[in-house]
């Protein structure tokens, strides 16, 4: 191993969900932390739930869209400066104000204590205050897990009015910012091949200077199901960000209706449907209300023994830029049936899963049914992928990659490259 870094690792807001930026901070910096590296992580609500061993330091928002009351008026007492009033001034006007204004809080604490830090490494924040640090002599670097660009033109092209569509345009402003700030950065990493692709696309940097370091699981926590517990032949789970387009659960919902005609079978989506959002229209529309249970956030330990009893898990997504719950199933040796959106075909390969065609409920419901009715064949897809998921898949090989990089960078900066 080289020498031991310094690491500030920023991640704007941090949900501990499977799947969401928590979790990726929790995992890279424990891991980083084992391997001799001193992590810090800056944090804006919700902080993440982070090992014993690494240190936290908060970096409070006005946190606006906290839930039990989102887009909350705060009370004046709580404006602290102008960083806080820009911050409310972008949300009352429709846009997403949180990459910005904890780039510029983050890098004021950051900019008093340079000399603590070797590498500064941002999780998909990139906003403007970031690039004071490299002027300042502090290497920055960012992981982009895909460009939310994409995110925008699902949910435009989803959009059912013109005053939706204005909205979004409004909301996603701060994309520019991050296209802008991207390429100014020291370094970027991204989880796939097919978002290295994308970034140079949309975001303008050559996909040469990008580093490729998949994201993965801890093996020993998800783990196939104990010898001789059998799998809910009637189960099919789904974790999702249910009511963001691009995640494609309306076309799930109609696939289970479909399956609904001739078996019994039951939907758990690892989510939470909006009050009056597709996917709750959706369940009315195609009488599912008995057959589909949201579970909300699941504690890790209650979201492993769900994977380990499912029949089967979909990926019904339009995009994905990784899918981190396509490795959580294989890991636990849960046949998959994924769409070919994205970096899912290169995440899942050939053997791990079944694979359709984006969009495509036919489709979809006819390999959810080939894998509900052929347990020889989902048991060969479980094994296929637990290999996949120890062979490539860790958090451990994540946090060593990670490492090698931020050298590498840092070697071509002091070379002035």
């Amino acid at each position: 191993m080289g020498r031991s870094l310094r690491i500030a690792l920023l991640s704007y807001r941090s949900k501990p969900h499977s799947g969401g930026q928590g979790v990726y901070v929790r995992a890279l910096s424990r891991e980083l932390a084992e391997l001799g590296h001193r992590v810090e992580v800056l944090s804006g609500q919700p902080y993440p739930e982070l090992d014993d061993a690494i240190a936290l330091t908060e970096v409070p928002s006005l946190d606006l869209y906290r839930e039990p009351d989102p887009f909350r008026t705060p009370h004046p007492r709580e404006f602290r400066d102008w960083v806080d009033v820009a911050e409310w001034a972008t949300m009352c006007t429709a846009g997403f104000p949180e990459p910005l204004t904890f780039s510029l809080r983050a890098a004021r604490l950051l900019l008093r204590r340079r000399s603590e830090f070797d590498v500064v490494h941002d999780n998909q924040c990139l906003g403007y205050g970031l690039l004071r640090l490299p002027r300042a002599g502090l290497p920055t670097v960012a992981t982009v897990h895909h460009p939310i660009a994409i995110d925008r033109g699902l949910e435009l092209a989803a959009a059912p009015t013109l005053r939706k569509r204005l909205t979004l345009h409004r909301w996603y402003a701060f994309t520019r910012m991050q296209a802008r700030v991207a390429p100014r950065l020291d370094g970027l990493t991204t989880v796939s091949e097919n978002s290295r692709r994308d970034i140079e696309t949309h975001m303008g940097v050559p996909g040469a200077g990008i580093r490729v370091i998949p994201v993965g699981i801890d093996p020993d926590v998800f783990t196939p199901p104990p010898d001789g517990r059998p799998r809910d032949a009637a189960s099919i789970v789904v974790v999702t960000s249910a009511d963001v387009p691009l995640k494609g659960l309306v076309h799930l919902l109609e696939a289970v209706a479909k399956l609904r005609t001739e078996r019994d079978v039951r939907l758990t989506v690892v989510g939470t449907a909006r009050p009056g959002g597709p996917a709750e229209l959706a369940l009315d529309r195609l009488a599912l209300r008995d057959a589909v249970r949201f579970t909300g956030f699941l504690p890790e330990p209650e979201l492993v023994a769900l994977l380990q009893s499912a029949a089967v898990v979909a990926i019904p997504s339009l995009y994905e830029g990784f899918s981190l719950p396509a490795v959580e199933a294989m890991a636990c040796a849960t046949p998959l049936v994924t769409t070919d959106a994205g970096a899912l075909p290169e995440v899942v390969g050939t053997r791990a899963g079944l694979r359709v065609k984006a969009g495509d409920v036919g489709e979809l419901t006819a390999a959810l049914a080939l894998v509900l009715d052929s347990p020889g064949l989902g048991e060969q897809l479980g094994r296929a992928g637990r290999r996949r998921v120890l062979e490539s898949y860790t958090w451990r090989a994540t946090a060593q990659r990670t490492a090698d990089w931020y050298a590498d960078v840092l070697e071509r900066r002091a070379a002035g490259c």
